[in-house]
């Protein structure tokens, strides 16, 4: 799925090329995305409007949908197996569902925001909107332990990870109000690549012009094909990318 990777002297250049893209609806407010079984599970946020949703991520039709209650704002979310876990902003609640049928099972407690969440080797990995990734164990939540994100030769904080893909040994991370996501070792807290997404992002602003879109947020891999899903909140379109390196 990705090119070389960096050798820990400093953090590979990529970015992405589209392959094909389909309807989004523009009124989701993308807060996490992920592909299993053929369906594409999306969360939406916004107070009073946040959902859980199946999609057929060759229409863009929406085949199934959990709105959340009023006092939830939707956040990341990932597949564990037969069910699926939705992260709340400022609500300290996982939500957990049966995978089949969006139906609610039960709920996790945890302090501090939630914004992304996926899952890698039978473990949780979840970010808070900080520079940390945390990871949790998958049937009861509890705290496993942090790592706090770095790149060689770079000297600040790496704040504002937002939605995860866990897939092929790293996580993916959105970076909220960029254009870019990181490629993180969840070991170390390495970054081993920086993914420049600003095709995605112009060409969703040109196809939108005249509507109000926000930021790119939304990653899944398609492991079959070596693939990536991408979006954004209120984007009307969802793009299927290879990643490349920067030439």
């Amino acid at each position: 799925m990705f090119p070389l990777a960096a050798d820990g002297v400093g953090v590979a250049r990529w970015t992405v090329e589209i392959i094909e893209w389909f309807p989004h609806d523009p009124s989701a407010f993308t807060q996490g995305l992920e592909i299993a079984g053929g369906t594409m599970y999306e969360s939406t946020g916004l107070w009073g409007q946040s959902s859980l949703r199946a999609v057929n991520p060759s229409t863009g039709e929406v085949t199934a949908r959990v709105d959340l209650p009023d006092q939830f704002f939707g956040e990341g979310l990932t597949v564990a197996g037969d069910e699926i876990v939705q992260l709340t902003w400022q609500s300290g609640t996982a939500l957990v569902y049966d995978r089949a049928t969006l139906e609610p099972l039960r709920e996790h407690s945890y302090e501090g925001e939630g914004w992304g969440l996926c899952e890698m080797g039978g473990e949780l990995i979840m970010t808070d909107g900080s520079d940390r990734l945390a990871r949790r164990d998958m049937e009861t939540f509890e705290l496993l332990g942090t790592v706090t994100a770095t790149a060689s030769g770079y000297d600040g904080r790496l704040d504002y990870l937002n939605e995860l893909e866990c897939v092929e040994g790293v996580v993916i991370a959105n970076v909220w109000q960029t254009d870019h996501l990181l490629v993180i070792d969840p070991d170390t807290g390495q970054v081993v690549a920086a993914i420049d997404a600003g095709p995605l992002v112009d060409d969703a602003s040109q196809v939108s012009a005249g509507s109000q879109i926000d930021v790119l947020n939304g990653v899944a891999a398609d492991e079959k094909t070596a693939t990536l899903w991408m979006t954004g909140k209120l984007w009307p379109r969802m793009y299927r990318v290879r990643v490349v390196e920067v030439q």
